[in-house]
């Protein structure tokens, strides 16, 4: 006998029109904003390996988690997008949902605290379009990331160009989105078929592994992803590494850079015990140690995404001077 199931018809859906949205359009950053600055020297050093990869035409591959939408930088990704030096970029769906809400109506993101208590949280009826859109994109042979870029560019939604995904689809760079399902406002929506929006992420994963084949070379950076970067990264790269040994090939020269706000300690090169909590961030034990281990080097740069990634940026711009 089956289990009794919730019924999704009985939910009330309401207009985005109706929501206290906490970020707004023109908090979106220009790429001469003033912001804080991180004197971290490995900057530098980053910026160098990303230089060298994209000189011998090795990929850059950015993993990010929702915030780096949500403080307002989108700007600065799709900037290194249209100079050619970021290659692919992996999201979760929470950034898929800011990206497009920021596209469609110019603002994002909706307090947790308040509307849970009242039931409302997630709810709103345009961001369950999300739904329709990735399931026609699997009609049509898409992932989930080309599906939501797509309707984005095509669709000419009025804030199109602080969008990532439409970057992504405009300029034929793959935008990945790895999703669970549970996790994403979109699934408590009745249009919300779980079948579409696994084998479209699922496409997603494939078209990310195939990138992590060509990383050789090539560099990896990961803003604020606890979870989905280095899960989805780690899985990529044994799938990668299986069919490069069998070719006689290696993938194990590469550079690794995790940007977020932990305190790891003085040194982010070698494994934690398991009593110690770090061991625990994903991000430090597969990203900073265990994947680069034979022959990879890693970076970690503690700070806000506001002040890394600007200045990451600006180092950039001062290696393309």
């Amino acid at each position: 006998m089956p289990f009794p199931m919730f019924d999704r018809n009985r939910l009330r859906i309401k207009p985005l029109a109706e929501r206290v949205h906490d970020m707004k359009l023109d908090e979106v950053l220009e790429l001469d904003a003033a912001t804080p600055s991180c004197d971290d020297p490995q900057l530098a050093q980053i910026a160098e390996r990303i230089q060298r990869a994209r000189v011998q035409n090795r990929p850059v591959i950015l993993m990010m988690g929702a915030h780096v939408i949500k403080v307002g930088l989108s700007r600065f990704v799709i900037d290194w997008m249209e100079r050619g030096i970021l290659t692919h970029i992996a999201l979760n769906g929470a950034g898929v949902i800011h990206d497009y809400e920021l596209a469609l109506i110019g603002a994002t993101t909706e307090s947790v605290a308040r509307y849970i208590q009242e039931g409302q949280f997630g709810l709103w009826r345009e961001t369950g379009r999300i739904n329709d859109i990735v399931a026609a994109g699997v009609r049509d042979g898409l992932g989930y990331g080309e599906s939501v870029g797509r309707m984005i560019e095509e669709e000419k939604l009025p804030h199109r160009d602080v969008s990532i995904l439409a970057a992504g689809y405009r300029l034929r760079i793959p935008v990945t989105t790895h999703i669970s399902i549970g996790y994403d406002i979109t699934h408590q929506h009745p249009n919300c078929d779980g079948a579409a929006l696994g084998e479209a992420s699922y496409r997603d994963f494939l078209i990310f592994t195939q990138a992590i084949t060509e990383l050789q070379g090539g560099v990896v950076l990961s803003f604020g992803s606890a979870v989905m970067g280095p899960e989805v990264y780690l899985k990529a790269l044994a799938m990668a590494r299986n069919v490069a040994h069998q070719e006689g090939k290696e993938i194990n020269k590469f550079t690794t850079a995790v940007f977020d706000l932990l305190d790891l300690g003085d040194d982010i090169h070698h494994e934690a015990s398991k009593d110690n909590a770090k061991y625990y961030f994903r991000p430090y034990k597969t990203i900073l140690v265990r994947t680069v281990v034979d022959g990879g080097e890693s970076f970690y740069v503690r700070g806000d995404h506001r002040a890394t990634m600007t200045s990451l940026y600006r180092q950039l711009q001062i290696g393309r001077g």
